[in-house]
């Protein structure tokens, strides 16, 4: 089966821990890089941008709540380059501001999803999103 490469971009150790864990356990496939701030994400990207002999990643798992450069900065980023344009952006955060999501979809994020507080919920949630990206989804 085809390596599924996700970016998770999370500067909160717990969850990251909690998403690769779900991820890993459902999917061992499934091959996961950490950026833990939206400036470390943006140079991670650039670097797909100079080398597009590098496989960039399936999908992009965004907090917004970043230091260096938000969410925002991240998503806008993204979508203005063209060689990472395609790459679906999930935001996957605590933030349920109307003004968050509005900024997010704005910015032509994929989705946006916000963080279930209990684990075991958490959890089944991004083994869902994973699902749903890696099988049902044709991206290019």
């Amino acid at each position: 089966m085809k390596e599924f490469q996700i970016l998770l971009v999370e500067d909160n150790e717990g969850d990251i821990l909690m998403t690769s864990e779900s991820i890993q356990e459902h999917d061992p496939s499934c091959c996961i890089e950490v950026a833990r701030n939206g400036q470390e994400a943006m140079e991670k990207l650039q670097s797909y941008v100079d080398d597009p002999l590098l496989k960039k990643p399936d999908i992009i798992l965004l907090d917004i709540n970043l230091p260096r450069k938000n969410g925002h900065e991240v998503v806008a980023f993204i979508k203005e380059q063209p060689y990472l344009a395609s790459i679906p952006v999930i935001i996957l955060t605590t933030s349920s501001a109307p003004l968050d999501i509005q900024r997010a979809y704005q910015a032509h994020a994929n989705s946006y999803l916000t963080k279930p507080t209990e684990a075991e919920e958490f959890s089944k949630m991004v083994v869902a999103l994973i699902e749903f990206w890696k099988r049902n989804v044709r991206c290019q």
